[in-house]
């Protein structure tokens, strides 16, 4: 049996910080429902899901994700 996603938050290659990352809790959550901040890797695969919360980070699709320096 695998875990559903308490939410799916889909981003845009404007939305990754640094090396193709974006955080959570993310700006848009209730303070209130805050845990330590994690970095996810979403440019890898296309997808990857918080630790903590469960919240699923998706590259929205057709979005290209620059690999340069």
């Amino acid at each position: 049996m695998s875990m559903q996603p308490k939410a799916t938050v889909e981003v845009t290659a404007k939305d990754l910080q640094g090396p193709g990352v974006v955080f959570c809790p993310n700006p848009k959550m209730p303070l209130w429902s805050g845990h330590p901040k994690v970095f996810i890797d979403v440019a890898t695969e296309g997808a990857g899901r918080c630790p903590y919360c469960g919240t699923e980070y998706k590259l929205k699709a057709g979005e290209k994700v620059a690999h340069g320096h």
